[in-house]
């Protein structure tokens, strides 16, 4: 038997990287993070509009055709 602290040994799990997702409003161009979002009673911007729009990375992807 060793002698080992009493209390329950807890491993940490690494968090997950979580992905923020940036909206950017449609009339004045404000961004806002889907968290902000999720914080409000509805869906709108502080201008008053409700259309987002997702920003996206500025990554070009090339296909090849087959």
């Amino acid at each position: 038997m060793s002698n080992e602290d009493p209390q329950e040994i807890v491993e940490e799990k690494p968090e997950a990287p979580s992905f923020s997702v940036v909206y950017s409003c449609m009339r004045c161009g404000t961004p806002v993070t889907q968290t902000e979002l999720s914080r409000l009673p509805e869906i709108k911007c502080i201008c008053g509009f409700r259309v987002f729009s997702k920003l996206r990375p500025p990554v070009v992807k090339s296909l090849k055709a087959i």
